[in-house]
């Protein structure tokens, strides 16, 4: 059977921080609910020179080197960069591949939210196992939605910890490296308007009179943590639960969970009720919440922190306003 491992990993990350006590200073919040509640100790910020796609090129350069190839070896770009980027109705991962010389491969765009890293990678594994023509697959993208972040707006205030970056990988077909196995995405359309960016689409076209309204806004509050409160746990553990299962292995091998930042209560709910160690886990409150980059960066804090071994089960799990949870395997090549 094709197999299909990551063989490089990059990320970029912006040398611009937001203390936990800005957060609090510009919101009204206690510092102390922004540390401990929100989880956030600082996290990072763009410069105006850090663009998402530009970020990705950076991260791309550094998961190509790990690799141990060139652009020119690439036969396929997915660009996992957010709607919020250089220009809007553009294809970035067409402009990544340009800047970084991928002139055989073919790029698109793809967009699941904060889920896109995940549903990225998992996407580069089908396209491995499914096309003989493609053997290497570039994933990269940036992030700065912090960008349409209103401090003053209480009802976003779950999206505080929204940071900057970018975050690449090389997946290689038939080759060494961290071998990309099981997955499992779950959608939930009756979340699909609770958090947008209300002006500027079709529905409400951008005038000078709206423009101050384009930023991320929830319509309705109430509703909306009512909704993600009784499912949003429940769905953490059956992507997970599912994807191991399709990995053809035992839920108490999960060696390493490579989650997005969220709340630090809702962190340590998922890990307990897997009955994993916190050490299993690293909580990005040093970085806030970097997107689609999350698992990416997670998995390189771990390796630099000695907690993955030869063989190690890791699980990928991403989640996205939509709502999408999404969770992916990959068994660690030393």
């Amino acid at each position: 059977m094709t197999t299909a491992a990551l063989t490089g990993l990059g990320v970029y990350l912006p040398s611009g921080r937001t203390s936990a006590a800005e957060i609090a200073a510009a919101s009204g919040l206690p510092g102390t609910v922004v540390a401990d509640k929100l989880g956030i100790r600082e996290k990072t910020v763009a410069s105006p020179q850090d663009h998402p796609t530009a970020m990705a090129v950076r991260a791309a350069h550094d998961a190509l080197d790990e690799a141990g190839i060139d652009a020119g070896a690439i036969d396929v770009v997915i660009s996992m960069t957010e709607e919020h980027k250089e220009y809007p109705v553009w294809t970035s991962g067409i402009k990544l591949a340009h800047d970084l010389g991928a002139n055989h491969a073919y790029a698109f765009d793809i967009g699941q939210k904060c889920g896109t890293g995940v549903l990225a990678l998992k996407l580069a594994r089908d396209l491995l196992r499914a096309d003989p023509d493609v053997r290497t697959v570039l994933v990269a993208g940036g992030y700065r939605n912090a960008d349409l972040i209103d401090y003053r707006d209480p009802n976003v205030r779950f999206m505080y910890n929204l940071g900057a970056g970018a975050g690449a990988a090389v997946v290689q077909r038939d080759v060494p490296g961290h071998a990309l196995l099981g997955a499992s995405i779950v959608t939930d359309g009756s979340l699909s308007e609770d958090v947008r960016v209300p002006v500027g689409g079709t529905c409400t076209p951008l005038t000078p009179d709206n423009i101050g309204e384009y930023r991320l806004q929830v319509p309705d509050p109430i509703g909306m943590r009512e909704r993600l409160e009784s499912r949003s746990v429940a769905n953490f553990l059956q992507v997970i639960q599912q994807a191991v299962a399709r990995s053809h292995a035992p839920l108490d091998s999960i060696a390493y969970l490579a989650l997005l930042h969220m709340k630090r209560s809702a962190h340590d709910q998922v890990l307990a009720l897997l009955d994993l160690a916190p050490e299993r886990s690293i909580y990005l409150d040093g970085y806030g919440h970097i997107g689609q980059v999350d698992q990416i960066l997670s998995l390189m804090l771990a390796r630099e922190a000695g907690r993955l071994r030869e063989g190690d089960l890791a699980v990928l799990v991403a989640a996205g306003v939509g709502y999408v949870w999404n969770a992916l395997c990959l068994r660690w090549h030393g």
